[in-house]
């Protein structure tokens, strides 16, 4: 999220937030009557642990609980997440295959060509779940303690300084980009296959940057192995209650945060999003759920599917800018 339509976006969803919250009263059997009355997929576009399926495997078992139905995780991983993602499109409009997202489900379809579905047109939102920041970290031997000081070595020595990211089109790699163009500078991207890897090599100082989720990267924090320069972010993290924001960087309107939501096929009708959204609404205030998602780093985000649509137009359109702007050519 970079642009100032994305800001406008957070203040727009603290007016929203109560009638998405006042929709988490509504009896979640209210709706489709007899939904669901036999097993509902949700598609992961991912492999099996990770973060997007423990993520759904987690609201699954809730939204059975909260629904009075069952809720299965279906793993189709590949291709950067279209493979998973495609099916779901495909899939017909009754509210018995849904998809877990994440950020990938925008920055992929804005980068990739190949990606082969619009998130737009060919989905309809349910409800979001939770979002969290990514946080910029750098090798302990960088001569940069944050990202003023980062910015001010990268305009001194162009290219010199490498970045690691999880793989080329995914928000770890745009929001690189996002960086440059809004600072004039050049890093030298290195995509791998995934951010374990690049974590390791920052540590080796084979990269000096990185971005990551605050879980992936904290017990390097901790150890004082890399350090943290800012969260992605326009507000702080409790996890990382001592590390600035975006904003307080100096860098005001990057706005940067992975997001989990379900999605259905487009043309899915109101009758099954609506009990679908109380229930999400619910599940994720939940005590259990709460706790999780705080060892997670990420915040509830409870709302409308209204909301949701505005958010994922608004995040898809800022990243197609990003790749537009840094004329990113991505196979």
């Amino acid at each position: 999220m970079n642009s100032k339509s994305i800001t406008r976006l957070s203040r727009r969803q603290a007016l929203v937030l109560s009638a998405g919250a006042a929709a988490s009263l509504v009896a979640p059997h209210a709706g489709a009557q007899g939904y669901p009355d036999r097993p509902v997929k949700i598609i992961v576009p991912f492999a099996p642990g990770a973060g997007t399926d423990a993520m759904a495997r987690l609201i699954a078992k809730h939204l059975g609980e909260v629904m009075g139905g069952t809720f299965v995780v279906d793993n189709r991983a590949g291709a950067s997440g279209a493979i998973g993602t495609q099916l779901v499109a495909q899939a017909p409009a009754d509210g018995y295959t849904l998809l877990l997202v994440a950020s990938p489900f925008t920055t992929v379809a804005a980068s990739l060509p190949s990606a082969n579905y619009d998130p737009l047109r060919q989905f309809a939102p349910v409800g979001m779940i939770a979002t969290g920041p990514l946080v910029w970290a750098a090798n302990a031997n960088l001569p940069a303690s944050n990202m003023k000081e980062l910015v001010t070595l990268a305009r001194q020595k162009p290219g010199a300084l490498n970045y690691g990211s999880a793989g080329a089109g995914g928000v770890n790699h745009l929001v690189l980009e996002l960086l440059k163009s809004r600072t004039g500078t050049f890093i030298t991207h290195i995509p791998y296959r995934g951010v374990a890897p690049a974590t390791m090599d920052m540590i080796a100082g084979q990269v000096q940057l990185i971005t990551g989720t605050i879980p992936a990267l904290l017990p390097f924090i901790k150890d004082g192995r890399i350090k943290p320069l800012a969260v992605t972010s326009a507000k702080r993290s409790s996890a990382l209650p001592d590390v600035p924001s975006m904003a307080e960087a100096g860098l005001s309107g990057i706005d940067v945060v992975n997001y989990f939501a379900l999605m259905a096929p487009a043309g899915t009708p109101a009758s099954v999003i609506t009990p679908l959204n109380a229930a999400i609404n619910k599940v994720v205030t939940l005590p259990e759920v709460v706790a999780r998602f705080k060892a997670d780093a990420v915040e509830a985000a409870p709302g409308s599917p209204a909301l949701l649509g505005h958010f994922i137009e608004a995040d898809y359109r800022a990243w197609r800018n990003v790749v537009k702007t840094q004329n990113l050519k991505i196979e």
